[in-house]
């Protein structure tokens, strides 16, 4: 059977053949700085009723540097909520866009919606949209504590970042839709 690529908002042919996707990878470092004068990440809620710091709130504008060094050069930065959601663990609920002001993907953003267990080394965020270059991505974040002081909640994580964009951005939601309608099809027969 002939697949046939869609034209319109609806295949007369058959199938819909979505383009390939663009992947890229990502390597940066973000600075979470909670102490000094001038710290990049603020308590807005800070509840005394547990060891987790469940139900707090942190806003947060951390820069993202090539290198673990915070002299190293600024690529961007991520701004967003870390949310205390779990009772018997340190975890966050990280809400954050990744923004580039530099190079390839200047004015672009990658956005993150995920758990984020902070006392494990590494971990895994998903990567749920973004703009610019990357409209409509999909994808992960491997993350990796690579400082952290406790006592101050200053700590620098490394990110790896792999995201999937389509190659033409227009057929995205005939993607979706053909998609939806097959499988429609497939559960009427």
């Amino acid at each position: 059977m002939a697949v046939a690529r869609c034209q319109d908002y609806y295949s007369h042919g058959g199938l819909y053949v979505p383009p390939p996707r663009k992947v890229t990878y990502l390597h940066f470092f973000l600075h979470d700085t909670m102490s000094g004068n001038n710290p990049s990440a603020v308590p807005i809620v800070s509840p005394n009723t547990t060891t987790t710091g469940f139900g707090g709130v942190i806003a947060f504008d951390d820069p993202l540097t090539v290198g673990p060094d915070i002299t190293s050069e600024v690529i961007g930065n991520a701004q967003g909520l870390w949310v205390s959601t779990d009772k018997d663990f340190l975890t966050l609920m990280a809400c954050l866009d990744i923004g580039f002001t530099k190079g390839e993907f200047n004015g672009s953003s990658i956005s993150v919606l995920s758990r984020n267990p902070i006392t494990e080394s590494e971990r895994e965020l998903a990567v749920v949209g973004g703009k610019g270059k990357f409209r409509m991505a999909k994808g992960y974040a491997q993350l990796k504590t690579y400082s952290v002081n406790f006592k101050t909640g200053d700590a620098i994580v490394e990110y790896n970042v792999t995201a999937a964009v389509s190659g033409d951005k227009s057929v995205v939601w005939l993607e979706l839709a053909e998609n939806i309608r097959y499988e429609y099809a497939m559960s009427s027969a």
